[in-house]
């Protein structure tokens, strides 16, 4: 039996989704400790899954792999369709669970493609490996104009910075009682429709913040610009997505942003992915002061939800016999 823990990961934005500039997407990201999922996998004559959202991942891996089938057992679950990597996390932990169940080796990186993942974003498959705060180099966009290359046929996005955040930062997430965010075809369709209007010169504002504020703060250990920056950079995506989420922020994501973004102890906060969940940025010593004004912000915008006070992760997947 392999059992692989792995974190979930704050996808703070894109770098570019215009088709004027020669690579398209770019994603921008980082790797938590928490919420965390946790699978287990052995041998089987077929597929038996105690959990209904990992059924298709293992499904596919064992048709992927080529094996009998596979028992999975989900001991810790992340939250499905929240803006926290939950379907590259299923699907990779699935896979090299599965692989170690009949001691093989895969390549999450070079297996990825033929599971469905790192079709746009690389950041999941990157804090998979390795956690850290990721900057990958996105696609050559005469590939992936309004729609990505068929199922299977690209490689992930390659990894052009990672950092190590500090150890005593921590990242408060708000994740509102709300519908799911996108995923699927309605967010291939959502992200079709963004990509086809996409103004160019948002693109070049973000490689301002990226180059010259984000990265440094990252090197750096500068919490204060590093909030700033990925604040920036979540409204400067927002103007892109504004028509199909209904605003710069997915309701009711701007109004939680806009009451954390005002205490003292908060570097910066932001949407993660599609939503629903917010994150902000701030400190050890204060993560509990702002786990109680995120409280009171869901209840006032969303009537409820649960907050996490998540650390950075410096590292990938955890794998081992169970």
């Amino acid at each position: 039996m392999t059992r692989v823990t792995v974190g979930g990961r704050i996808h703070v934005g894109f770098q570019n989704l215009s088709l004027a500039h020669e690579r398209l997407y770019g994603g921008v990201g980082l790797a938590l400790a928490e919420p965390r999922l946790d699978l287990r996998a052995e041998r089987a004559e077929a597929v038996d899954c105690d959990d209904d959202a990992a059924r298709p991942y293992v499904e596919r891996v064992v048709d992927h792999l080529d094996v009998p089938g596979a028992a999975v057992s989900v001991d810790e679950r992340l939250p499905r369709h929240a803006g926290l990597g939950s379907g590259t996390q299923f699907a990779l932990a699935a896979l090299v669970a599965v692989a170690g169940a009949y001691d093989r080796d895969v390549d999450p990186r070079e297996r990825a493609p033929a599971l469905g993942r790192g079709g746009r974003s690389g950041i999941g498959v990157a804090t998979f490996e390795s956690g850290g705060f990721v900057v990958d180099g996105g696609h050559p966009t005469e590939r992936f104009t309004t729609a990505p290359p068929a199922e299977g046929e690209w490689a992930v996005p390659p990894v052009v910075a990672r950092h190590d955040l500090p150890e005593s930062w921590r990242f408060v997430l708000a994740i509102p009682d709300a519908g799911p965010g996108r995923s699927g075809d309605e967010e291939d369709e959502s992200m079709r429709s963004v990509v086809e209007r996409a103004d160019p010169g948002i693109a070049e504002d973000i490689a301002l913040v990226v180059t010259q504020q984000l990265l440094p703060a990252a090197a750096t250990g500068d919490r204060a610009a590093f909030g700033d920056a990925v604040a920036r950079l979540g409204r400067l995506n927002g103007a892109w997505y504004a028509d199909e989420q209904g605003g710069v922020y997915r309701p009711p994501a701007g109004a939680i942003i806009d009451a954390l973004s005002t205490h003292p102890a908060v570097a910066g906060a932001g949407q993660s992915s599609w939503g629903p969940t917010v994150y902000a940025l701030t400190d050890a010593d204060y993560a509990e002061d702002v786990a109680d004004a995120a409280r009171a912000a869901l209840s006032d915008a969303a009537g409820g939800g649960r907050v996490v006070v998540a650390r950075p992760r410096a590292d990938g997947a955890t794998v081992a016999d169970a």
